[in-house]
């Protein structure tokens, strides 16, 4: 006898994989609701507050409980990472030598630190161990230098009695030991930490170091433009009635690349005076200069790093010039932040966060590069790879040019010359070795404003071979190297 089912023309077999699949179905698009309802309740509450975190917490694994995905990638900046031309050493003892490397930088440096030890960088979380484990630090230096290698903000309102600005500069009347010590009895010497970034009630962007908020002033109110910083350009129109502020008047864009503009910069930080940025003119390596040549020590005496141990040429040294040749570029005109390429954003579960592992975009095409640029990852390595050859080389020809003119200094003080003799060559050295070093120091070979690199660089060999005409010609009553300011007019 037929069942119903059979009688209707269907066979039972048929109807319970009908039945299988219907079920099949159902059971799929209620785990799919219910993962839905669990990423919008995971993305709702990004992260949960398990521990306290203040103004005083420097410790980043402190944060990390409450912040576990960021702490993750941040802990990564220990790992061994290496480009062609840059990236940092990683779990050895200590990164290698640039001037054993590069012993045109050694001479270079002569009469200052950096041409005892002068080594390639490493991650953030190397940033503070390094520094103190420099042979740098067998000759004096200033606590001024832990400004941008430390999560030293309660030291600075310790030492300022509340005004951290006031800390700052009290710094750099101490040596670096001394300032060290302070920093480990205040709560632990750590590398700059999450505090140095975010706000710890809010989590909100912000920029804490004392010595980029007066920089970054002193650029507000002089006339260099600025097209990449929209904020500090409408900041001049409104009529400037309160200091430009960044944590008020700068965007959330700008933000993440100001909290890299903290340290990644160049500025002076020794004993003679607090530590200072030179963007009074602007953030172009002339304009720096030009900031510079009209710097005063205390004591009324120009300017000047160091002293050139074999020459006497009053020398300016550039820290790490990454934000301010940045702004020159074509990235920082279309709005591209430093973060967007050095920290991209990257997925977890329902959540978007930055990506704390601070490296080179080269090392993530995918997430920092291709998200703009639709090209294959091998033709996006080509063009950078093209770049950066290109203004080694340059590089490389004014490390050649330095050599030549301080050789050509060397011989003319052994046949006679005196140093008011020399003195327009001593310029032109100074002029030299500033934009050579500017994009020596600078940690993107070039990459940060292509056209802008070469040109500094087409300027140091430049300076250093008129330098050597006029060393060579100290005797004679006329040269034929053009004066350094014949050289900027044509320009």
């Amino acid at each position: 006898m037929k069942t119903h089912v059979e009688q209707q023309g269907w066979s039972l077999p048929v109807v319970l994989a009908l039945v299988l699949v219907i079920a099949a179905v159902t059971i799929g698009i209620a785990a799919l609701l219910v993962n839905i309802n669990e990423r919008k309740t995971e993305a709702k509450t990004a992260s949960v507050r398990l521990v306290e975190v203040t103004e005083d917490t420097t410790d980043p694994a402190q944060w990390g409980v409450n912040w576990p995905k960021q702490y993750d990638s941040y802990q990564r900046t220990a790992i061994a990472t290496r480009t062609r031309f840059g990236g940092h050493g990683g779990s050895e003892a200590l990164p290698a030598e640039k001037i054993e490397r590069d012993p045109w930088l050694k001479r270079m440096f002569l009469g200052y630190a950096f041409s005892i030890d002068y080594r390639d960088r490493r991650g953030h979380a190397y940033m503070l161990q390094d520094q103190e484990q420099t042979q740098r630090l067998t000759k004096p230096q200033s606590g001024s230098c832990l400004h941008c290698h430390a999560s030293v903000m309660p030291l600075y309102r310790k030492l300022g009695n509340g005004d951290a600005k006031a800390g700052l500069d009290a710094t750099h009347k101490l040596t670096y030991q001394e300032t060290n010590a302070m920093l480990k009895e205040v709560g632990g010497a750590h590398p700059v930490s999450c505090v140095d970034c975010h706000d710890p009630n809010t989590m909100k962007l912000r920029v804490t170091r004392p010595g980029f908020i007066e920089g970054i002033q002193k650029l507000a109110n002089s006339d260099a433009p600025v097209p990449h910083l929209p904020s500090m350009q409408q900041w001049r129109e409104s009529g400037r009635a309160n200091p430009y502020d960044p944590n008020v008047d700068g965007t959330r864009n700008e933000m993440r690349s100001y909290v890299c503009g903290q340290c990644h910069v160049e500025y002076y930080c020794s004993s003679k005076m607090p530590l200072t940025f030179p963007w009074d003119k602007g953030l172009r390596a002339a304009q720096m200069e030009e900031a510079w040549n009209q710097t005063k020590f205390p004591d009324g005496e120009q300017f000047f790093d160091y002293k050139h141990a074999e020459s006497g040429a009053k020398v300016l040294k550039a820290q790490h010039p990454e934000f301010e040749l940045w702004s020159q570029g074509v990235h920082a005109r279309s709005g591209v932040s430093c973060a967007d390429c050095h920290m991209p954003y990257m997925r977890d579960g329902a959540t978007k966060v930055s990506d704390h592992w601070v490296r080179s975009p080269l090392l993530n095409v995918n997430r920092a590069c291709q998200t703009c640029h639709h090209f294959s990852e091998e033709e996006i390595k080509s063009r950078v790879d093209q770049i950066q050859t290109r203004n080694f080389e340059l590089m490389q020809r004014g490390g050649v040019a330095i050599v030549a003119l301080l050789d050509a200094l060397q011989a003319a003080k052994a046949a006679g010359a005196t140093e008011a003799q020399l003195a327009p060559a001593l310029e032109l050295q100074r002029k030299a070795q500033w934009r050579l070093d500017f994009i020596a120091a600078e940690n993107s070979m070039g990459f940060h404003a292509p056209q802008e690199a070469a040109m500094v660089l087409g300027e140091a060999t430049d300076y250093a071979r008129q330098g050597e005409l006029v060393a060579r010609g100290w005797n004679q009553p006329q040269t034929t190297a053009a004066k350094p300011e014949q050289t900027a007019a044509a320009r």
